[in-house]
């Protein structure tokens, strides 16, 4: 990531009194850290409706005519709105893709060729909705620290700057803690099921 001369909470600003050059810069910037977390994201078998460039782009456009909803307190708030808004938009699109026939190819047993067992879907899908709940438990800044680095893969130090705190090393402490949290809650969780 290189420096930037305006932060995201100016241009969000910028973009609330109709800067078309600012809405720009903002989808510059976050058009391709976007593209790259959500790569791979949407199943195979739904893409041929959607592409995730669609869903990316769809994502900034919804993100930048709802600034209303948002309020900019860290830089790394805009990314987990971003974030919200896209897995919104991929559920959206993965209950739209339910509802049509499959197209699928079937292998000899008759489920999705490639999609592994009912098993291993459901451990893969109820350990996503155990890291989204005890994500949501954690305080907003441990949230925004933990995604800019395990799911934008932001360097300790762009964290650090983007989030206010005084050091990398700080940053790198900051998520060790807060993942440290995330195992806590998470096991928690699986104790009372």
């Amino acid at each position: 990531m290189s420096p930037v001369s305006e932060s995201t909470a100016d241009l969000l600003g910028l973009c609330r009194t109709g800067s078309h050059a600012a809405r720009e810069q903002l989808m510059r910037r976050f058009l391709p850290i976007l593209r790259n977390w959500a790569r791979g994201r949407l199943p195979q078998h739904a893409r041929e409706n959607a592409a995730t460039d669609d869903l990316v782009q769809l994502t900034l456009v919804r993100a930048l005519s709802h600034l209303d909803d948002f309020v900019p307190e860290r830089e790394g708030a805009f990314l987990a709105f971003l974030r919200t808004i896209f897995l919104n938009q991929l559920r959206d699109e993965m209950r739209r893709v339910g509802r049509a026939p499959d197209r699928a190819p079937l292998d000899d047993i008759g489920t999705l060729a490639g999609s592994g067992s009912p098993l291993e879907s459901a451990v893969g899908e109820q350990a996503l909705k155990a890291y989204e709940a005890a994500l949501a438990e954690l305080p907003a800044l441990d949230r925004e620290a933990v995604l800019m680095r395990l799911e934008f893969g932001y360097e300790y130090a762009e964290i650090a700057i983007d989030l206010g705190l005084p050091s990398a090393n700080a940053a790198r402490m900051r998520i060790s803690r807060a993942i440290e949290q995330l195992a806590e809650i998470i096991d928690v969780e699986q104790l009372r099921t």
